[in-house]
């Protein structure tokens, strides 16, 4: 049995998705940067305009969180490396995302603090909020499961299926809130020109893309 063939065959099979979600998800960070920059007021946390600071949270729960967590996955399973270095990276990037997710989540609140607004009324913010704090259950998981050295070889073998369908599952769920976001913003927005409303129908494309992208990745990266 050829495997090194096998496996050469397989890597070349997942690099199409890769490079497809790769091109979706660097369109879906051009696209939101349009659309708060040139349509909207733009991104500043510390701005006294509520709208500039509500601004950061799709930006950095997109650009800094999705994104990230989108590339930490395909880095574990098609990244040319060895499989220490992919496992660091993986858990660095996935880190990464949670911490500038956490800062957008901040710009949320912050922004509903200053308009006197109430707090998780919207089915986003169920959506958004569950799936950060069950993602965040998945990277310590994962950190003491596989990262850590007293963790035995059967019990990483024993957890890998859950872990990866668990990443593929929230990943989803990751999707659907940044697109729930999407619509509950447009609906804010009311009387937008349609220029934007194009504009914020193709980035909920590109992000919805770039998830399936990743997932289909993900898939068949397992089999290298």
């Amino acid at each position: 049995m050829n495997l090194s063939g096998d496996r050469t065959t397989s890597k070349r099979h997942s690099s199409l998705p890769t490079l497809v979600a790769h091109f979706f998800g660097i369109l879906a960070v051009v696209l939101m940067l349009i659309w708060l920059l040139h349509y909207r007021e733009g991104i500043e946390y510390g701005s006294d305009n509520p709208l500039k600071v509500l601004n950061v949270h799709p930006f950095l729960m997109y650009c800094g969180f999705l994104f990230l967590v989108g590339q930490a996955m395909m880095t574990y399973k098609t990244a040319y490396a060895s499989h220490q270095v992919q496992k660091m990276v993986h858990g660095g990037l996935h880190l990464i995302g949670l911490v500038l997710g956490i800062v957008g989540i901040c710009a949320a609140f912050r922004f509903h603090d200053k308009l006197n607004l109430k707090d998780m009324v919207s089915l986003h913010s169920w959506i958004g909020l569950t799936t950060f704090i069950l993602l965040g259950v998945q990277w310590l998981f994962g950190a003491f499961t596989f990262l850590a050295p007293q963790s035995s070889s059967g019990t990483r073998t024993r957890m890998m299926p859950w872990h990866v369908l668990g990443g593929r599952a929230l990943l989803y769920m990751g999707i659907v809130a940044a697109l729930t976001g999407l619509m509950e913003r447009a609906t804010m927005l009311g009387q937008s020109t349609n220029a934007e409303s194009r504009l914020i129908n193709f980035l909920g494309l590109s992000i919805l893309l770039f998830g399936v992208s990743v997932d289909f990745s993900v898939a068949l990266g397992r089999y290298n």
